[in-house]
């Protein structure tokens, strides 16, 4: 099901977007906001990115992700955000992203409105915070002032000359919208940040097509794929399959590893501790103890012990009970199963049961290593 989105016209968004990547441009950064024949990017370097593209019939399509706000990413159940999108959008970008929970956001421009898939209540997309500069003149005025005084490191000190920032900022976007700007409006706003590259600023303004004689670039319509994957399970129901069949699976049938320094290493400080009894997960990157806050000595034990007793053939135990008293230790070891003693809501790593389980011999992995593969979680689907 579609949903309308309340997001200003493309020709708005397009002239604010080109002005903050030409005067980025003229100061020296010139692959943050952007433009380039696939249309508008951003891209902060640190997992936020969005891209915007103008196509023919006053159609437009803005899609992207942020790293803290897109919580449609990683929703749980998952969300298709292509399910019932027009056919014309550039879908061999997009199913990709799809495909590798990189898709925060797709919003089209069609006959005069915004739409995109519609989400269960409270669940964010990410799409504000990754461009709010552009959703309004204001917000792109206060992205040039910080372009001025952030990224140029020009100080505004007075009032005054906030003002002539502020002035020269709504002149450059009204140019922009008309698709008019000139070395005028740069100069007037930029030319007080001493690495003013005019030319480079006049030819990325010229790119978006918001100077004299020129046309923003236009992608070509896409081709909707006849089937795509399509995830059917969230990463956290991806997970809580796996556990389940662990909780389900039996031992099997192996030996019991041979008495090490390390078992008497951990019961000596055990007894030394008066920790009577030690319930743990382990693999080859973590542990975790449960019902305990983090002990860094306890943790080195635990590790020292499971590498001792680590096998080249069925492998290392993931978890371990061990029960202490003045006289007497039992350990017990489990590899192939998530025992009863276990929580069954905080459970392993599915990238830390792919390496345990890449390392054993076949033999020695239990049926629920078919339920790591990936493409479990997806489903072929139709897009028609």
């Amino acid at each position: 099901m579609l949903t309308d989105v309340d997001l200003p016209a493309p020709g708005l968004l397009w002239p604010r977007w080109v002005t903050l990547a030409a005067s980025l441009t003229g100061i020296g950064w010139s692959d943050v906001w952007y433009v380039d024949d696939e249309g508008a990017h951003y891209d902060d370097h640190g997992g936020t990115w969005a891209r915007f593209a103008l196509l023919d019939g006053a159609r437009a399509v803005l899609f992207g992700y942020d790293r803290e706000h897109s919580a449609t990413a990683d929703a749980d159940p998952p969300i298709d955000l292509l399910t019932g999108a027009p056919s014309w959008l550039p879908w061999d970008a997009l199913t990709p992203l799809a495909e590798s929970d990189r898709l925060g956001f797709v919003v089209w421009h069609e006959q005069g409105r915004w739409s995109r898939v519609r989400y269960r209540d409270g669940v964010g997309d990410g799409l504000v915070e990754a461009v709010g500069a552009v959703l309004s003149g204001e917000n792109a005025m206060g992205q040039l002032t910080e372009i001025i005084a952030e990224w140029g490191r020009h100080e505004l000190d007075t009032p005054q000359e906030r003002d002539e920032v502020r002035a020269a900022s709504e002149q450059m976007l009204a140019a922009a919208v008309r698709g008019v700007i000139s070395a005028n409006e740069f100069e007037r706003l930029l030319g007080r940040v001493p690495a003013l590259d005019l030319k480079a600023a006049l030819f990325a303004a010229g790119r978006g097509g918001v100077t004299a004689g020129t046309r923003p670039p236009r992608i070509p319509a896409g081709v909707r794929p006849t089937m795509r994957r399509v995830r059917r399970l969230s990463r956290g129901e991806h997970d809580r399959l796996i556990w389940a069949a662990m909780q389900d699976a039996r031992e099997l049938d192996r030996m019991r590893p041979p008495h090490t320094d390390e078992l008497d290493a951990l019961v000596a400080w055990m007894r030394e501790s008066a920790v009577g009894t030690v319930m743990a997960y382990s693999d080859a990157t973590s542990v975790s103890i449960q019902g305990r806050e983090a002990d860094q000595q306890l943790s080195r034990l635990l590790s020292a012990l499971r590498r001792a007793e680590a096998d080249p053939r069925h492998g290392s135990w993931l978890f371990l009970l061990v029960e202490t008293t003045a006289t007497d230790v039992r350990a017990e070891r489990h590899y192939d199963s998530w025992p009863p003693w276990w929580p069954d809501d905080e459970g392993p790593w599915r990238s830390h049961l792919v390496e345990e389980m890449d390392a054993r011999d076949p033999r020695w992995r239990p049926g629920w290593t078919r339920l790591l593969d990936p493409s479990v979680a997806y489903k072929e689907s139709s897009t028609r």
